[in-house]
């Protein structure tokens, strides 16, 4: 998907997809912060006098701040917020429901940026394709668990080597190594409970979707995480559904995080184990 430039400097991507629900359960799901942390990372948004001021995403403790522009429920609302890397330009981004027969919405995306040159636009399609799993799992949410109660919990852990070889390490240890959608798993012994079905793999970037059914209704989102010339992480999300989402959260943290820790511990330093 190419950036389109326009005259004025504004350099924009669109993508637009379909999702099940009335134009109010989609609103619900992309323009609320429980809605919102459904399916991406933890959000709040912040009103001033009952209206939105601010959507606020909590990635991995660091926390990032955009102001609202338009609110227009259940239509449209834009948000605006500084760039990614110091001296970037401000990226804003426009959500739109459209109302489809049976039962659906066209859900369309604008994320735009003004610049006079292209210098930014690698970072502009970067961040749409870094997107693309999480609106994936939006379209999951709203088919499967669409105005449930949810809980999620982020696993990070260290893994040696290229991206590629973290992504093997990783599919391989939960019993996944070349997975396809629609296949049903079950993870091996060893490995905290977990099966159900395949529902998106692709490895550019390094994702996967697994929409599970034991030890309870949830999505695991796999991907490789990590920042330009640091280490590669092995990470999961992992969304909880349905009244016990909070119970069951709080019984499967523990399991994982042994089981993180065990399969990806945390490199030693060669200078202290010199001493």
């Amino acid at each position: 998907m190419s950036v389109k430039q326009e005259a004025n400097g504004r350099r924009s991507l669109e993508v637009a997809f379909e999702v099940p629900g009335t134009p109010e359960e989609v609103w619900q799901a992309i323009a609320t912060g429980p809605g919102i942390s459904s399916w991406f990372v933890p959000t709040e948004i912040e009103e001033r006098n009952g209206k939105p001021v601010a959507v606020k995403i909590n990635f991995g403790g660091m926390e990032m701040r955009s102001e609202v522009t338009t609110w227009d429920p259940p239509r449209t609302f834009t948000r605006t917020a500084n760039g990614w890397l110091p001296g970037s330009p401000p990226i804003a981004g426009e959500w739109t429901v459209d109302a489809r027969g049976g039962g659906t919405c066209i859900v369309r995306i604008v994320q735009s940026l003004f610049a006079s040159t292209d210098d930014w636009d690698a970072q502009l399609e970067s961040a749409n394709q870094g997107f693309a799993s999480f609106l994936k799992l939006l379209q999951l949410y709203l088919t499967h668990f669409r105005g449930q109660r949810s809980a999620m919990k982020e696993f990070r852990a260290p893994a040696p080597g290229t991206d590629e070889a973290s992504w093997e390490a990783l599919t391989a240890a939960l019993g996944l190594r070349g997975m396809s959608v629609g296949q049903r798993f079950a993870a091996p012994a060893g490995v905290p409970p977990l099966s159900g079905v395949v529902e998106y793999v692709t490895q550019d970037p390094f994702d996967a979707l697994l929409r599970i059914d034991q030890p309870a209704p949830a999505v695991a989102a796999l991907g490789i995480a990590g920042f330009p010339g640091g280490p590669s992480m092995v990470a999961m999300n992992l969304y909880m559904y349905g009244d016990q989402a909070d119970a069951n959260v709080a019984r499967e943290t523990p399991r994982w995080e042994t089981w993180f820790q065990k399969r990806f511990p945390m490199p030693t330093d060669p200078s202290k184990s010199a001493e």
